[in-house]
Formats: C-alpha cells, structure tokens, sequence
C-alpha cells in the first residue's frame, strides 16, 4: 500500500499514537488541549501525504532532505506547532522528539498493516522521512527565532530598567565629589562615578543590541560637526579613565561633515576601549584622522599580541567572547563582547564601511570610512 494513502486511511491510528507519546512530555502542554495538538499533526500529516503524491525532481530531493524546500508566504503548521510548543513550556529537545515519535509511529504502523499482495514503492519511505525533515526544520527554526526575539526583548526591557537607579549612583556620586570631602572620600566617590559610568555603558550597548536584534534600524541623527573634535572628545575621556595610558591623536585635512556626533563618539571610544585592552601596556595608541574629498578615514592602532587569524571574521559579531576563547590571547573576555558590534552597526548606520587588520609585526589597526554627509 502506497504510503500516502494509508496516511490519509489511517489518520486516527496515528494521531492516537502521537498524541499518546506527547502526554509523556514533562512539562505538560499548557495552552495545547488534545483537539490542538491533533490539529496540527493532522494538517502536517496530510501536507506529507500529498508531497508524497506530488513528482519531484533530484534537486527538489536534495532540499527537502536539508530542511531547505522552498517555501510559501503563509505560515506553516508546523511553524504554528512550534509556537505553541514553545509558550507551553516545551524544549526545542522535546519538540525535536515528537517529530522522532511522528515519524517512528507512521512507519511501525505501516510496516505492520501494509499487505504482502499491496502494491508498495519503497522510495515512499525516502520521501516521508525528506517531509517529515522539513517540517522538523521549519519547527526548529521557528522555535530559535521567537526564543531569541523574547531574549532580545528581556534584554531591551532590563537595559530600559537599568537606566534610572544608574543614572541616580552616577548624580549622587558626582554631588558627593563636589561637596568637601576628604582625599579618601573624595576617591571613593570618584570611584563611584566612574563605575557608574561603565555600567551605564554596558547598559547602553546592551540597549542597542536588543534594538538592532528586534529588527529597529540603530537611530542616528546626523548634524553639521567636525569630526576631529568628536574624536578629541572622545580620547579625553578615555584618558580621564586611563590616567596610565598613552592616546596619541592625528588629524589632516578638512573634517567637517554631517554625522550623529554621540553616536561617531560611541565608535571612538569602544575602538580605542578594545586597544586598550588588548594593546600592550608599553605602546601607545594611535589614532589617525584623514578626510578626501567626500570621505573621512579613522584609524585606531595598538601593538601586542595579534587577533588569531582564523577569528578575524568574527571579530564584529556579538557576544562572540561568549561563545569562544578570546581572539586576542586565548583568554576568557572579561566584558559583554559587544563593543565592536555596536561600532560597526553606528558605522554602517551612516553608510560607511569598517575594517580591521591584524599581525605580529604591525600590530592591529580598525579602519573606518565614513561618508561627509550620513546615508540615512
């Protein structure tokens, strides 16, 4: 018997049995009553049952077996499977396993009901298990897409949270600085302030992150400004925190030009962060302006221990210290990770491009190029 014909006859046999499997999940399914969960089996099983029916070509085979058919606008059963999974508490490795108990209940109660003298095509099982893989994938990836979308929006609202009680420490400390204390007191506030600061950083990548990551455009508001006093800006704060270091600045030609002048500032600091902590302790940091005609180019340059070549690629992506070694020395990050990803993201935000290069011999350098007037 064909296999998408006892599908379709025996449609009750093998919900029964996927349903039976799927009460043996912990935790139960909360929003999912056996009407729901047979729903969706049923239309997924008769989307197989006509795929199973429909000629296909080798290519067609190949995509399918990759999870990679083509697709239709509408939202599939299995998507909307997965999204009820989901809010019902299940793990992806759960939702994984029904589709292994869909699979192995058709197939044991079709080896056992098909009769001897029924015509029978055994590219029948090939073809169910390249739809049933499909599906598999479509449940998967919608599975990631909305847990990454609800830890994005966690993270926009702690960020959002964050702010004021940060920006309370940072005023009180700043009132303590001011009001007389002694040198002790006064360097505890200093203290205080600064790492408020920080903290008020991270927070705010952090918001930026989750912005760009629920699918907002990083905002800019470009104003006439010259760069180079973004820049000066910029390297004297970072000076003011890293009293020790040595930040040396370069400027040629004409730096006028219409760019977000905190957001430019934001890309300063977190490149001249990232030499900081990676560049070696008795080298200074260069930083070098340079403006052609409808261009502007920055640099920022360290010496030390060079990103390992093979993570280059990788080194603008978020959070990438989370889920490697660091690139620079074979360490543990000490911080989010997210720095370079936010400086790329400002950068390309005003329609510039940025770069960097890396070598034992001359040590690291991130370019940026950015237009006179942002691309917005």
């Amino acid at each position: 018997m064909r296999l998408s014909r006892f599908i379709l006859q025996h449609m009750e046999s093998i919900l029964q049995s996927w349903e039976n499997f799927a009460k043996t999940i912990e935790p139960p399914a909360l929003t999912m009553d056996s009407a729901e969960l047979r729903d969706h089996a049923k239309h997924m099983l008769k989307t197989i049952a006509a795929d199973l029916d429909t000629s296909q070509t080798v290519q067609a085979q190949n995509e399918k077996s990759q999870g990679d058919a083509p697709r239709s606008s509408a939202e599939t059963y299995a998507e909307t499977h997965a999204a009820a999974r989901l809010l019902s508490g299940f793990t992806v490795e759960q939702l994984v396993s029904e589709y292994r108990a869909l699979r192995a209940s058709v197939l044991k109660l079709w080896s056992e009901n098909t009769e001897a003298d029924l015509d029978t095509d055994p590219r029948d099982v090939m073809r169910f298990n390249e739809a049933i893989d499909q599906a598999l994938a479509e449940s998967v990836a919608r599975y990631a897409s909305m847990v990454k979308q609800s830890q994005n929006l966690f993270l926009a609202i702690l960020g959002h949270d964050l702010r004021n009680p940060l920006g309370s420490v940072i005023m009180l400390g700043q009132l303590l600085m001011r009001s007389g204390l002694e040198d002790k007191q006064a360097l505890a506030a200093s203290r205080i302030v600064k790492s408020g600061q920080k903290m008020s950083q991270l927070v705010d990548d952090l918001l930026d992150f989750s912005r760009i990551h629920l699918g907002a455009r990083l905002p800019i508001a470009p104003v006439q400004e010259n760069i180079g006093v973004i820049c000066q800006h910029a390297i004297d704060e970072m000076r003011a925190f890293h009293p020790g270091s040595s930040i040396l600045l370069e400027m040629s030609g004409e730096l006028e030009g219409a760019w977000d002048p905190v957001r430019i500032e934001q890309v300063f600091s977190n490149l001249v962060a990232n030499a900081l902590q990676h560049g070696a302790k008795d080298a200074p940091i260069r930083v070098t302006l340079s403006a052609e005609a409808q261009t502007i180019s920055a640099s920022v340059h360290n010496q030390g221990q060079p990103i390992v070549p093979e993570k280059l690629g990788l080194i603008f992506e978020p959070l990438i210290g989370f889920a490697m070694i660091d690139a620079y020395r074979d360490k543990r990050p000490t911080n989010l990770g997210l720095g370079l990803y936010i400086a790329r993201q400002i950068v390309k935000a005003h329609g510039g491009s940025i770069d960097v290069a890396s070598s034992l011999e001359h040590g690291t350098t991130f370019t940026f190029c950015l237009p006179r007037h942002a691309a917005i």
